[in-house]
């Protein structure tokens, strides 16, 4: 699942209400754009990942607004029907975490549950979603586990799904009295098992290694780790990066942050 150099190509977006710095709340949108990779976990025809969905979005039947993650779900079946990605049972989904909204979108940082959006993927019936928590989720790995087969929230441990092994670890570094957070040797510890026996093919983080550019930023630590026995795919979010794919060794960074990307293979 390792991404080819080349251009995002743009396929949709989803319009929704995030908070503004300084208070309230504005619309934007999210884009969705598609990468090609050198292949894909077996049965699937792409594999969708994002990361930071911290808004809500009216769903596409319409009612009131929902967490934009749900939305983002509730889309599939629309987007297949217009011929824009495969039908959801061919769609895997990496979510890297920090799918939280305050309810009316106007205050940044806001904490709470996010096994809704779980649940909505599960419900679209997606071939498999596998993810970790951001440092503002609140949700239960078995809660998840126990939505049917090929859902699962990871934490330090693997998951197989078409031939292809994930990893996942979530949170960010720091005061580890602290929701979501973990002190750094410890959160490099779970990734160093992780790229052990058996290492993982993709590799999905919150909090995941800075990049090539200087405006990518991340943990610089975690990257010094990852060149040493790097994933084909590293998946992460938190901070936000223009261009969201960089080299990372032999593998790729892809950062999602507040953006969908669509793996597909060449055609």
């Amino acid at each position: 699942m390792r991404p080819r150099d080349g251009w995002l190509q743009p396929v949709t977006s989803v319009t929704y209400r995030r908070a503004r710095t300084g208070g309230g709340s504005q619309s934007v949108h999210l884009p969705v754009d598609r990468i090609t990779v050198d292949r894909l976990p077996a049965g699937c025809r792409a594999v969708l990942v994002a990361g930071d969905l911290q808004g809500i979005a009216s769903p596409p039947s319409g009612g009131d607004p929902v967490l934009l993650g749900v939305a983002l779900a509730d889309h599939l079946t629309v987007w297949a029907e217009a011929g824009l990605l495969p039908p959801p049972s061919e769609v895997g989904v990496l979510l890297a975490g920090d799918l939280y909204s305050a309810p009316d979108a106007d205050r940044r940082g806001a904490s709470g549950d996010v096994t809704d959006v779980w649940l909505a993927f599960a419900v679209a019936e997606c071939a498999f979603v596998v993810g970790v928590a951001g440092n503002h989720d609140e949700v239960d790995a078995a809660e998840v586990a126990a939505m049917r087969p090929g859902i699962r929230l990871l934490d330090g441990d693997r998951f197989a799904a078409g031939g292809v092994l994930f990893g996942g670890v979530g949170g960010v570094t720091g005061a580890p009295d602290r929701p979501g957070r973990r002190g750094e040797r410890d959160f490099l510890a779970e990734i160093a098992k992780l790229t052990g026996t058996p290492p993982v093919d993709v590799l999905v983080l919150h909090e995941g290694p800075s990049g090539d550019e200087p405006e990518q930023l991340g943990n610089t630590a975690v990257r010094r780790l990852l060149e040493r026995r790097p994933p084909a795919l590293t998946v992460c979010g938190h901070v936000h990066w223009d261009h969201p794919v960089s080299r990372l060794g032999a593998g790729r960074t892809v950062n999602v942050d507040g953006r969908v990307l669509l793996l597909v293979e060449d055609s």
